[in-house]
């Protein structure tokens, strides 16, 4: 077995999953993340559809290396009803979203046709 080499990883994304009966839910998730994590995590956009390899709504969550273990562990308690897809960045982004990826709440199966796979 070859190793890969953890400081391939150049960051991470942490997808917030939501549809339109938890949609208030995921956007008060959303305030609470920009309060209580500030600068730790960069906030995408607020997707009321599926967009690229996720089968439903979403917002991503850009993380750093460095912050990575503190925004996980505070989306593992606080996520509350919804899921959350995290995977890391390091340039392969099949690999990253189909081999890498680790889910918090349920897990669903990805449109990995976008991403060549």
């Amino acid at each position: 077995m070859t190793l890969a080499d953890p400081t391939s990883i150049a960051s991470w994304h942490a997808h917030i999953y939501f549809d339109a009966d938890t949609r208030d839910a995921a956007w008060a998730l959303r305030e609470t993340i920009a309060a209580e994590l500030g600068d730790a995590v960069e906030i995408g956009r607020f997707h009321e559809r599926p967009v690229g390899p996720h089968p439903i709504w979403s917002y991503q969550l850009a993380v750093t290396n460095e912050r990575f273990a503190a925004v996980f562990a505070w989306l593992v308690v606080n996520h509350g009803k919804l899921d959350v897809f995290v995977h890391p960045n390091t340039g392969d982004a099949l690999r990253d979203h189909r081999d890498a990826a680790v889910w918090i709440g349920h897990s669903y199966a990805l449109n990995l046709a976008a991403l060549g796979g």
